[in-house]
């Protein structure tokens, strides 16, 4: 079956399902904010508890990458993120899932060469470009304070 450019542009029009994107924002913003409420809702938590501002804000932190960790482990975040989208991409959750999500997919291939290996996949260029940046930002930093003094 030969078919022009144009005609298969109108075929793929006609069978694609259009997205409902005000929808998916919806649900994007209710998850997001929902982790992010519940963050706040932890740190809460945590200073009635008796942590400091900061303590708790460790303790969310390690909260929220242990719960998403093990939502991941479970197949339950992947479930999450179907429906919710880029509301579960907020930054400690999201990073959590990306470094969990490789490993467990070769754990077959073992601890070391499976597990090990993969679990720094995503993590490493994000650490490389994190480091990166941030002695780049200090550099920039210091010659700007220089100038301006």
């Amino acid at each position: 079956m030969k078919m022009t450019n144009q005609e298969y542009q109108k075929y793929v029009e006609e069978k694609a399902k259009p997205s409902p994107i005000w929808k998916d924002m919806l649900w994007a913003f209710c998850v997001g904010g929902g982790i992010c409420a519940g963050g706040q809702g932890l740190s809460t938590l945590y200073q009635y508890l008796g942590a400091t501002k900061e303590d708790a804000g460790t303790w969310v932190s390690i909260t929220l990458i242990f719960l998403a960790a093990l939502l991941t482990g479970l197949g339950v975040f992947d479930d999450i993120a179907k429906h919710a989208g880029a509301g579960t991409l907020v930054p400690i959750t999201g990073f959590s899932n990306a470094m969990a999500s490789p490993a467990l997919e070769f754990k077959s291939e073992g601890l070391v060469l499976g597990t090990g290996a993969k679990l720094f996949t995503v993590a490493g260029p994000v650490l490389v470009y994190g480091i990166s940046s941030s002695i780049l930002y200090g550099i920039i930093l210091c010659i700007l304070g220089a100038i301006i003094k």
